[in-house]
C-alpha cells in the first residue's frame, strides 16, 4: 500500500518541464520592437513625410521667379534682330503679382513694338485680379489644402500604426495561448505516462486487473495526441509572430526556442495599452484620429468649395507697368511712360463651374454624414468593449475558482484511490475535468487580452 501511495503521489503532482534557461519577451517589449522597426509602421510615417513634401511644393508657388528669354538672328552678314526679355516676379498671397523687367532689343528687321532705347528698357509693375483669384486662387487653395493634409496624414499615421500593432498583438496572444497549452499537455502527458507505469507495476503484482492497463494507455495516447497538435499550433504561432519582429535595418527576426511569453500579462496588459484609465474614467472622441481625419477631409473640401465658387466670378485681370530707361529710375514718375493691360473672360452659362461647385457640396455633405455616424459608432464601440472587458474579468475569476475546485476534486479522488475506494476511471474523469477547466481558463484569458487590444484599436492612440 505504501508503494501504491508513492506511485500516486508522483503522478498526481504537476511536474514542470525540464529546466532550461528561458528569456521572457514581455508584451510591452514586443510592442516596442514593432513600433520602432516594423516596415509598415515606417511606411505610415512616410505618409506624413510625403504630406510635408506636398506642403513644400505648395509653398513653392509663392517663390519669386527669375525669367530670361534671348533670341537672335543673323543672316548674310546682317543682324535681323537681337531680343532680350528678362523679368523678376514676386507672387503674393491675394493673387497680386509684382513684376520688374528689363528688355533690350536691336536689329535691322526688328518689330517696331520691340524697339527699346540704346541702354534698354526697364519696367516695374503690378498685376491685380479683380474677379477670379483675388480672395482665393489655386495657389492659395493648394497651400491651405497642403497644410490640412499634414493634419490628415498625422491622423492616418496613427490609424495605420494602430492596425499594425493590433495585428501584432493578436499574434502575440496566439503565441502565448499555444505556449501555455503546450506546457499544460506536457505536464499531463508526463503524469499519464507515470500513472501508466504505476498501473503496469500494480498489474504485475496482481493488485490490479489487466484491463486497467488499457485505460491507462488510452489516456496516455490522448494526451500525446493533444500535445503533438498543440506543438504544431505553437510552431505556426511562432512563425506568425516573427512577421512582426524586425531589426533596425529592416532585417526580419525569428522567434528562438528560448523565448517565452510574459507570464503575468493579465496583470500588465491594461497598463501597457493604457486601457485601465479608459475603463475607469471614460474617453473623449473629439481628438480621435478617425474623427480628426474626417474633419480634415471636410476642411479640405471646404477650401475646394470656395475655389469652385470663385470660378463663378468673371475673370478680370488688370496690369500696370512703369517704363523707363535705367538711368531714369532714380527719378520715378508714374505719369509719363507706362504700359497697362486688361484681360476679361466670362462663360455665358457657367455649367462646368456650377457643376463642380455642386459636386463639391455633395462630397462635403457625404463626409459630414460619415462623421456623424462615426462619432456614434465609436462611442457605442467603446462602451461595448468596456462592458466586455468587465465581464471577462469576472469570468476569469470564476474560471480560476473552478480550476481550483477541480484540482481539489482530483486530489481527493487520488487519496480515495490510495485507500482502494476509487478507480482509475474516476481519476481520469476528474483529471479530464481539470484539463478542460484549465484550457477554458487559457482561452478566456486570451479573450480578455484580445478584448483589451480591440479597445486599444478603437481608441487609436499608439503613443
Amino acid at each position: 500500500m505504501k508503494r501504491l501511495f508513492y506511485i500516486l503521489l508522483l503522478f498526481s503532482t504537476v511536474i514542470n518541464a525540464q529546466e532550461t534557461v528561458s528569456k521572457e519577451l514581455s508584451y510591452n517589449e514586443f510592442l516596442g520592437y514593432v513600433k520602432k522597426n516594423h516596415p509598415l509602421v515606417k511606411n505610415a510615417q512616410l505618409e506624413l513625410n510625403k504630406a510635408q513634401a506636398e506642403l513644400m511644393m505648395a509653398r513653392g508657388s509663392f517663390d519669386p521667379k527669375l525669367e530670361a528669354n534671348y533670341d537672335q538672328k543673323q543672316f548674310k552678314g546682317k543682324e535681323y534682330y537681337s531680343i532680350l526679355n528678362s523679368s523678376f516676379k514676386i507672387p503674393t498671397w491675394y493673387g497680386v503679382e509684382i513684376k520688374a523687367g528689363f528688355d533690350d532689343s536691336e536689329g535691322y528687321y526688328l518689330n517696331p513694338q520691340n524697339t527699346t532705347p540704346a541702354q534698354g528698357l526697364t519696367s516695374l509693375g503690378i498685376s491685380v485680379p479683380l474677379g477670379q483669384g483675388l480672395w482665393i486662387n489655386k495657389r492659395m487653395a493648394d497651400l491651405r489644402k497642403a497644410k490640412m493634409q499634414i493634419q490628415l496624414s498625422q491622423a492616418e499615421v496613427k490609424l495605420e500604426a494602430i492596425a499594425v500593432l493590433y495585428d501584432a498583438s493578436l499574434a502575440y496572444f496566439n503565441w502565448k495561448k499555444n505556449y501555455e497549452e503546450v506546457q499544460l499537455y506536457e505536464n499531463y502527458s508526463r503524469n499519464a505516462q507515470i500513472r501508466n507505469k504505476g498501473i503496469q507495476s500494480l498489474i504485475e503484482q496482481g493488485d490490479k486487473p489487466a484491463i486497467d492497463s488499457i485505460e491507462a494507455g488510452i489516456i496516455v495516447k490522448n494526451r500525446l495526441l493533444s500535445l503533438e497538435d498543440s506543438k504544431l499550433k505553437l510552431a505556426k504561432a511562432k512563425l506568425e509572430l516573427s512577421n512582426f519582429l524586425w531589426l533596425e535595418n529592416s532585417v526580419p527576426m525569428e522567434i528562438s526556442d528560448d523565448l517565452v511569453p510574459e507570464t503575468q500579462l493579465e496583470n500588465t496588459i491594461q497598463e501597457t495599452l493604457k486601457t485601465n484609465n479608459l475603463t475607469a474614467e471614460g474617453f473623449s472622441i473629439d481628438n480621435h484620429p478617425k474623427i480628426n481625419s474626417l474633419q480634415s477631409k471636410i476642411d479640405i473640401l471646404n477650401v475646394e468649395r470656395k475655389l469652385n465658387a470663385n470660378d463663378l466670378l468673371p475673370k478680370i485681370d488688370v496690369g500696370y507697368s512703369y517704363l523707363a530707361e535705367p538711368k531714369y529710375f532714380n527719378d520715378f514718375q508714374t505719369n509719363q511712360d507706362y504700359k497697362i493691360g486688361l484681360d476679361f473672360a466670362f462663360p455665358l452659362f457657367l455649367r462646368k463651374e456650377r457643376g463642380k461647385l455642386k459636386l463639391t457640396k455633395y462630397k462635403i455633405l457625404e463626409t459630414e454624414n460619415t462623421l456623424s455616424v462615426e462619432k456614434t459608432q465609436l462611442t457605442n464601440k467603446i462602451e461595448a468593449q468596456k462592458t466586455e472587458i468587465n465581464s471577462l474579468s469576472k469570468q476569469l475569476k470564476l474560471i480560476k475558482d473552478l480550476s481550483k475546485d477541480n484540482q481539489t476534486m482530483l486530489q481527493s479522488e487520488e487519496r480515495l484511490f490510495s485507500f482502494g475506494e476509487s478507480s482509475l476511471f474516476l481519476i481520469n474523469t476528474r483529471e479530464n475535468n481539470l484539463v478542460s477547466a484549465q484550457l477554458a481558463q487559457i482561452n478566456l484569458a486570451n479573450r480578455f487580452y484580445i478584448s483589451n487590444s480591440e479597445l486599444f484599436k478603437i481608441m487609436a492612440n499608439p503613443n
